[in-house]
C-alpha cells in the first residue's frame, strides 16, 4: 500500500486536488496539508510519518519542508513535481499534469 502525502502552500488547491484524484486508485491512500502560516490543514508531524511517499508540488516546498521538519523525514522519499501555483482546484489541466508527474511513482509495484 502506498500511503502519498501532497504539499503545497496553502493547501487549497493543488495538493487537495492531488488528493481527490490519486484516492480512488488502487492500493493507495492520499492525504494533503500546506506548508504556509494559513494553510487549510497545516502539515503535522503525524502525516509525515505516516506517508511512505511525500509529493511536494515545488523546489520551495522541499526546501521548507526539509528547514521544518527534518528531523520527522530520515527514510522518507519526497519528490518534487514542479506544478507551479497557476491552477485551480481539480481544474483538468492540473490533473493531466498530476497523472503525467505523480502517477508514475503511485501505480503498483513502482
Amino acid at each position: 500500500m502506498k500511503r502519498a502525502l501532497f504539499i503545497c502552500t496553502q493547501n487549497r488547491l493543488r495538493s487537495p486536488t492531488a488528493e481527490q484524484v490519486f484516492s480512488s486508485w488502487p492500493d493507495v491512500e492520499t492525504d494533503s496539508a500546506g506548508l504556509g502560516n494559513d494553510a487549510t490543514v497545516p502539515l503535522s508531524p503525524e502525516q509525515i510519518a505516516w506517508a511512505n511517499i511525500i509529493f511536494v508540488m515545488e523546489k520551495t516546498h522541499r526546501n521548507r519542508l526539509s528547514s521544518k521538519f527534518r528531523r520527522f523525514l530520515s527514510g522518507k522519499r519526497i519528490i518534487c513535481l514542479d506544478i507551479r501555483d497557476e491552477f485551480e482546484y481539480m481544474q483538468p489541466e492540473l490533473i493531466k499534469l498530476l497523472e503525467a508527474k505523480a502517477g508514475n511513482f503511485l501505480h503498483s509495484g513502482v
